[in-house]
């Protein structure tokens, strides 16, 4: 009998959940009929106010009003409704996470607010029809990598580019790289992995989605993180990763109108110096990849590299290219 009586405290505790919230409050005759309908559980309108007492006592807050006829609703949730909104806009438009799993992690994240709430963020729901990943093992190959990452193992994989028929080739003549796994970060819309790629003994940057599958964890101990690397500078500092670029620091000369753009792209802690009262010169430490020089090119003349000679050459050689 106290077992079914806790059972019937879970089970009101469930509608209250599912049903309400401050703007939606329910009776006693309506919590009522919902626990037979559902739980064919039949209540006396006098034991809801002790259940919802046992629901306080036990830290959950669930609000009275008074009313001719009482009413409830649960004001005790792990996340606000402006904070599921969020969190269903970042899995909508994250590029990382596949159409199919963004719909199963948002049916998820509907769960976290009452269904009159949820009714609301499915009606403005806007669906962009963004690029998407189409690696559907991205959660697992995540995983994975996580879980080399805490066992301090090596892990092998195989990484994959397109070719001009837009079909997946595997890179590295099909061989498996082989990496000691330092970081995972998020960058771009896309997770990378960190690591030391033993082929090339270099720390190397690779994207999780390329990764065909969930890699091999090793047996062989992972290499240590070598002293020179700082973690947090690396992921803070390198502009957006792309596959085994190297990164190196570069010298801009920069309008003074630029500032808020190389604050939003490398931080607070971006190192600049004031040149004159229309002009700044920046130092950043970025992979000098096509879209770095993209980046550069994008503000027609007001950012200038400086140096070093061969980060400048190789901006003009792709400039020449581009006009030819």
């Amino acid at each position: 009998m106290e077992a079914d009586n806790q059972l019937r405290v879970l089970y009101l505790y469930q509608l209250l959940l599912r049903h309400t919230d401050a703007e939606h409050p329910i009776s006693t005759k309506e919590l009522i009929d919902m626990m037979e309908n559902c739980y064919q559980i039949k209540l006396h309108r006098t034991t809801i106010p002790k259940y919802i007492d046992i629901l306080n006592a036990a830290g959950l807050e669930v609000i009275e009003i008074r009313s001719r006829e009482k009413r409830y609703y649960l004001n005790d949730r792990l996340f606000e409704l402006p904070e599921v909104k969020l969190l269903i806009d970042a899995v909508q438009s994250s590029k990382f996470i596949s159409a199919n799993k963004s719909q199963e992690l948002i049916s998820k994240l509907m769960t976290l607010t009452s269904e009159a709430n949820a009714a609301k963020l499915q009606h403005n729901l806007y669906i962009t029809g963004r690029v998407k990943s189409d690696n559907e093992k991205g959660y697992y190959i995540v995983e994975a990598i996580n879980g080399a990452i805490n066992e301090g193992k090596k892990i092998s994989f195989l990484y994959t580019d397109y070719n001009a028929r837009k079909e997946k080739v595997l890179k590295n003549n099909g061989q498996p790289y082989i990496l000691s796994p330092y970081a995972l970060i998020w960058d771009g819309d896309f997770y990378y992995v960190i690591g030391l790629n033993h082929a090339r003994n270099q720390v190397n940057t690779f994207r999780v989605d390329r990764i065909s599958r969930p890699p091999d964890i090793l047996n062989e101990a992972a290499s240590p993180v070598p002293e020179s690397l700082n973690l947090a500078d690396y992921s803070r500092e390198i502009f957006r990763m792309y596959d085994t670029e190297k990164s190196v620091e570069v010298s801009l000369f920069c309008e003074k109108s630029l500032m808020k753009h190389l604050i939003d792209r490398f931080g607070w802690d971006v190192k600049t110096e004031i040149i004159d009262q229309n002009h700044f010169r920046a130092k950043v430490l970025v992979c000098t990849s096509p879209t770095f020089y993209r980046w550069v090119f994008g503000w027609t003349g007001r950012m200038k590299i400086e140096g070093p000679s061969f980060v400048l050459e190789e901006y003009r050689r792709m400039a020449r290219a581009a006009i030819e």
